[in-house]
């Protein structure tokens, strides 16, 4: 008796385990994907954020150094490709926002050269905010690449790999400025 008991209880277990597993790990991958989304999100905020201060740090600048033209062309220009990149890829956006960034740090080196500028209230107030949005697109990468390496390790691993082939997930891209100079927040030392 206890054989023929066990035998439709194992048969009847093992599937309902199974189905079980599978939608823990479904749920789990809907939840990593969610949260890259919401990382991508804030990196995207601190982004615009950035881009929306350039013109006034431009401007600032401009009327302390007209004849750094090309300085200020380049970060006009750069700023012009990030905000039409919006929409693109995560490898696309890093190398044109690495590449921003490194024309920022240009320009706040160029201030080095003006003694009138650096004590200005306004460009004080704009390189500090922009010292704390650099620093807030670092927290959101961090925040992004994390949930990105929790995705790709469930896309990737035994079992889960199983059920992320089966509904389409897919890796995610991880979230890196190209140009090596764009790696660190623009530091000017007044």
């Amino acid at each position: 008796m206890p054989s023929s008991f066990l035998l439709p209880v194992l048969g009847i277990g093992i599937p309902a385990l199974v189905i079980l597993w599978a939608i823990f790990a479904y749920n789990r991958l809907v939840k990593y994907r969610q949260q890259v989304s919401e990382g991508w999100s804030g990196i995207d905020v601190q982004l615009k954020k950035r881009s929306n201060l350039i013109p006034n740090l431009v401007k600032v600048v401009k009327g302390y150094a007209a004849h750094e033209k090309s300085t200020l062309t380049d970060v006009t220009e750069l700023r012009a490709q990030c905000v039409s990149s919006s929409g693109s890829g995560v490898d696309k956006r890093g190398e044109v926002e690495g590449g921003l960034a490194s024309a920022l740090a240009r320009l706040l080196l160029v201030a080095e050269n003006y003694p009138d500028l650096k004590a200005d209230n306004s460009f004080l107030d704009l390189q500090s905010t922009l010292t704390e949005v650099e620093n807030d697109i670092e927290m959101a990468r961090r925040y992004y690449n994390g949930a990105v390496r929790l995705m790709n390790v469930s896309v990737e691993s035994f079992p889960s790999n199983l059920i992320a082939k089966q509904f389409r997930f897919t890796r995610a891209e991880y979230f890196q400025l190209e140009n090596s100079d764009g790696r660190q927040a623009p530091r000017v030392q007044l």
